[in-house]
Parts: structure tokens; C-alpha cells; sequence
């Protein structure tokens, strides 16, 4: 039986690592897994996802594959899994658009992302998988003290930065894993 799950863990986790092994897990066995990622994520490449550690793959957009797709839950048949990077930025349509992909054509669908933002808000993709995944996992990383890391810290010269829009791109020059206390602390080491 297929499901919709949601894996998120906090910046530098290695989400989007898993997801990459995930789908390559899937094409050694001989099976079709495609790989989306949202339009909005443009920091590696229009059509590329790469994890921070170098490993990177071909991708398509969560957009036109929806579009593509539509209702036609045969034509989707042609996979057999689909693995989806930066779900946090997926509309609340596209995550039940997902849902209705599982149900309707029996594939299951990964998606990888943040659970909240920088001010531990929750991004509307990720309410959405939150509220109706079959299955939510978090994959864990550590704060610079040890603890669990469950925030994701904005930065700017050396400082927690705690205002601004929900959405903007950057990886470890601007963003960083803290526990709650060091978090609400904005203490960085």
C-alpha cells in the first residue's frame, strides 16, 4: 500500500542526502523513482538537486509534473515512486494534489523538508504534510552544544537574525541548526 510521508529535520540534517540515496536506492533495484523539487528552489540550479555534502542529481519541477500528470493516475503509473526536496515550500493544493497520487495511482511519495521556519513557524507545505502524511519521520542533526537541533536559525554577521520574510534562500552562510535554548538565546557557539 502506498503512502504520503514527510521526513524534516532541521537545516543541514541531510534531508536532501537521503532523498538523493533514496532515489537511488530505487533505480538500482530497476524501478522508476522521480525526483522533484518546488520552482522556487533555485539555489543549485534550475533543474538540479544537490546536497551539501557534493551529491547531486537531475530533477524536475514539482509544478510542471503536476501539470503534466493532472488527473491522469494511469499516466502516473509510469513511476514508481516520487521523491520530492524542499516540500516545505509546496502549497497547500500541491501536498493534497500528492495525497490524491498515492490514493488514486498507488505510488508512494517522499517528501523531504523543513518542519518551520526561522522564526519556528510552520511553512505552509510542511502544515499541510504534517496534518495528513501517512507517515512523519525527522531526521535528526545536533546543535553546536550537542543537543537535539529542532530550529533553524537565520544569520547575518554573526547574529541570530529574528524578523523578515518567511522565504529566503541560503545555506550555511546564512542559516544554522540550534536547539530550542540556544535558539531562543540566539547564542551561535
Amino acid at each position: 500500500m502506498a503512502k504520503l510521508y514527510f521526513r524534516y529535520g532541521a537545516m543541514g540534517s541531510s534531508k536532501t542526502a537521503n532523498a538523493l540515496m533514496v532515489r537511488y536506492n530505487y533505480l538500482e533495484r530497476g524501478s522508476r523513482a522521480h525526483l522533484l523539487k518546488p520552482k522556487l528552489d533555485n539555489r543549485d540550479g534550475e533543474r538540479i538537486i544537490k546536497s551539501r555534502i557534493g551529491m547531486e542529481a537531475e530533477c524536475d519541477f514539482v509544478e510542471d509534473f503536476i501539470e503534466e500528470i493532472g488527473t491522469d493516475w494511469e499516466k502516473a503509473k509510469e513511476f514508481d515512486a516520487v521523491v520530492v526536496d524542499e516540500a516545505q515550500f509546496l502549497s497547500k493544493e500541491q501536498v493534497d494534489w500528492f495525497s490524491d497520487l498515492v490514493d488514486f495511482a498507488e505510488i508512494p511519495v517522499i517528501c523531504y523538508g523543513l518542519r518551520t521556519d526561522f522564526q519556528s513557524k510552520l511553512f505552509p507545505g510542511s502544515m499541510r504534510l504534517l496534518e495528513i502524511a501517512d507517515k512523519i519521520e525527522e531526521v535528526k542533526t545536533v546543535c553546536w552544544c550537542g543537543r537535539k537541533a529542532t530550529n533553524n536559525a537565520r544569520i547575518s554577521g554573526g547574529k541570530v537574525i529574528r524578523d523578515g520574510e518567511q522565504v529566503f534562500m541560503g545555506g550555511n552562510e546564512s542559516y544554522v541548526a540550534l536547539c530550542r535554548k540556544h535558539f531562543k538565546q540566539g547564542k551561535l557557539s
